[in-house]
């Protein structure tokens, strides 16, 4: 993946229903070559899908929670994260390192939403408790950084 490509993937990032004639015109080749290049991101799964960006609130989901998860003993991993995946208030849905095993996100519409949610996460085999950090506010988020970006030192 060579600067251009980089390019190419910043411009669908800022705009994912860019045609390949105005990708090219930002990136300063032809259509057909950005069509071409394109084509090898989505094969090589730089690039894994487009997708349409909604206001949550919009919805009727107004609040957030980050969720630690905490296993028993002797629960099984994948078990645990294929009933979390069942689960409409999970967005996201993180494996980590730490006192947690599971960090997840939940949308829902209010305060009953979110106990509901932290029920039905209980509920899971293998899960021994939960943590919750309600968000207030999002100042960003769905940050990708550009392979071509510095990093902090």
């Amino acid at each position: 993946m060579d600067a251009v490509d980089r390019s190419i993937i910043d411009a669908l990032r800022s705009n994912a229903r860019a045609t390949y004639t105005e990708l090219a015109r930002e990136v300063g080749l032809s259509a057909p070559a950005v069509h071409d290049r394109v084509s090898k991101l989505e094969a090589q799964d730089v690039i894994t899908g487009y997708h349409a960006a909604v206001a949550p609130e919009a919805l009727g989901y107004s609040m957030s929670a980050l969720v630690g998860v905490f296993l028993s003993d002797n629960a099984d991993e994948d078990a645990v994260a294929d009933d979390l995946a069942v689960l409409a208030a999970v967005e996201d849905c993180w494996f980590v390192a730490g006192e947690e095993s599971f960090v997840v996100k939940v949308r829902v519409p209010d305060v009953l939403g979110l106990e509901t949610a932290i029920r039905a996460l209980s509920k899971i085999k293998g899960v021994a408790r939960t943590r919750s950090t309600v968000v207030l506010s999002t100042r960003f988020e769905g940050r990708v950084q550009s392979a071509g970006e510095p990093q902090p030192e």
